[in-house]
């Protein structure tokens, strides 16, 4: 079943912005670790952002460094990601994705198979 939906992604042209969420209805959000991840046509799915369970500690991608923002709050089960400054090279299918990490509230896993759950993925597209 799906468990996380992504929502907000759409076209932009670039140095434009655009803001993403996820949402994670009826779990214990603040157990679990939350990232974003991105999937380009033809490359790897890399990793873009994680945000602890606490909230309290961020890692980014140096790629999306001092554009992107992720924040959450644990009281709406949603994860956000502000995106700022938007390139052509940001194009991609951003996915959600969750891991259960309640004994430790200020992991920020960084490797896809560190992850359990993943939402459906939303289209964003920076134009030239």
């Amino acid at each position: 079943q799906v468990q996380l939906v992504e929502s907000g992604g759409g076209s932009v042209q670039a140095g434009g912005s655009l803001s993403l969420a996820c949402a994670a209805p009826g779990w214990t959000f603040r157990h679990y670790a939350m990232g974003w991840f991105r999937q380009a046509p033809g490359k790897e799915r890399e990793f873009v952002v994680a945000i602890s369970g606490s909230g309290g500690n961020t890692d980014y991608a140096g790629s999306v460094k001092g554009r992107f923002t992720i924040s959450r709050d644990n009281a709406k089960n949603t994860v956000y990601l502000q995106m700022n400054s938007l390139k052509p090279e940001d194009t991609a299918v951003y996915y959600c994705a969750a891991v259960f990490t309640a004994a430790n509230s200020n992991y920020t896993p960084k490797q896809r198979h560190e992850y359990y759950y993943w939402g459906q993925g939303t289209q964003v597209t920076v134009s030239s």
